[in-house]
């Protein structure tokens, strides 16, 4: 990979999940990354919630939360438009409430700060 980092709550710093598990990363517009696998102490409530603003209008989803401060750091989508479909069953991290450590430099970054390598599951 040319970008190994690992995610940290931006509450806590409790890892949340790596690069290497990293999917979809997205346009700057929706802020968020999305990934196949994360940490133990990402938990999510058993309830499913609507959106009520974009970029989740209308979409039903799972919140995700930090087991260690609580915080709320992104959702498991179950339903949505076709153009976010592609996103179902995976768990993503909205890149203002993550951090990151980049392996490479051992720096600490905010997501949103950091370009990962493009990859897709559209097709």
């Amino acid at each position: 990979p040319e970008l190994c980092a690992v995610f940290h709550c931006r509450g806590c710093w409790t890892v949340l999940g790596d690069s290497l598990q990293l999917c979809a990363p997205e346009p700057p517009r929706l802020g968020f990354l999305a990934c196949f696998k994360v940490t133990s102490d990402v938990i999510w409530e058993d309830s499913l919630l609507i959106g009520l603003e974009e970029p989740l209008l209308g979409c039903a989803y799972n919140a995700l939360s930090c087991r260690s401060c609580g915080l709320s750091v992104g959702f498991i989508l179950h339903s949505a438009a076709s153009d976010m479909a592609y996103l179902r069953g995976l768990f993503c991290f909205f890149k203002d409430r993550i951090l990151c450590y980049l392996l490479e430099n051992q720096m600490v970054i905010e997501a949103s700060k950091v370009d990962f390598p493009a990859v897709t599951l559209k097709k």
